[in-house]
């Protein structure tokens, strides 16, 4: 019985169905309305805290009806809030299918989150490359990092709301490229990749060999641009600690 009670009273909550939450005594509709209320204005008001940006593109009426349909399709199932909005994007593609750049924008604002409380990584040191074999040596990528695939100017969206500056119209990239998030130090961070970047990263999570990418980029582009570009991406990896340590 209480098992059935217990039920009833989750279908109530979450799908707004009364009809069997009535059984064993519990009549009381009118607090039973309060409980729904206060459950789903506090799932809304979690979403608004985990995607301002987005809110802020699509209205505070439109944001509101996304986060309906949002709590009715996908209830929480996560033991904490913490995780409750994490495919807010799946909702976004069944309302607004024509517009990628809001599922990618929703990306950019989670896993910038996301990101942020990630595992720390130790920043390399010229020091730290010395005598390395270039050949040999393998990269480690930041255990912050996350990728994906682009193909609308989001990321330039998120940073116009971010910084309040003019919001740029969304449009598709001329090519698919890449975003990358990641946390250096104590701030997260977001970059537009191009596909050559894009690529390059998501190959050295498979063969972290810095060799391999080198042979890489030299049958995309040549030997000499190959390699050019090869010490480019290393040098700025490291930099910005997207590389965070390198092994022989």
């Amino acid at each position: 019985m209480l098992a059935e009670l217990q039920r009833d009273f989750s279908d109530w909550l979450v799908l707004a169905q009364g009809g069997d939450a009535l059984r064993g005594g519990l009549v009381a509709t009118r607090g039973l309305a309060a409980y729904q209320n206060n459950y789903r204005t506090q799932l809304v008001n979690v979403l608004r805290a985990s995607y301002p940006q987005l809110r802020a593109m699509l209205g505070d009426e439109a944001f509101l009806e996304l986060a309906i349909h949002h709590i009715e399709h996908r209830p929480p199932s996560s033991w904490t809030l913490d995780a409750y909005g994490a495919d807010l994007a799946e909702s976004l593609r069944a309302l607004y299918p024509r517009n990628p750049d809001l599922q990618e924008l929703a990306w950019i604002e989670w896993t910038l989150s996301e990101v942020f409380v990630a595992a720390d990584a130790s920043a390399l040191t010229p020091g730290d490359l010395d005598g390395i074999d270039w050949e040999t040596a393998t990269l480690r990528l930041s255990p912050s990092l996350r990728q994906r695939t682009a193909t609308t100017n989001a990321a330039a969206i998120w940073s116009a709301l971010q910084g309040e500056t003019t919001l740029p119209e969304a449009e598709m990239l001329d090519a698919p490229a890449g975003f990358a998030a990641w946390r250096q130090g104590f701030r997260s961070r977001l970059r537009q990749l191009d596909a050559i970047e894009h690529a390059a990263l998501l190959s050295l999570h498979e063969d972290g060999r810095f060799g391999a990418l080198c042979d890489a980029l030299v049958e995309h582009l040549g030997e000499e641009h190959g390699i050019a570009r090869a010490g480019q991406l290393l040098a700025d990896w490291i930099g910005t600690g997207i590389v965070v340590a390198v092994e022989a």
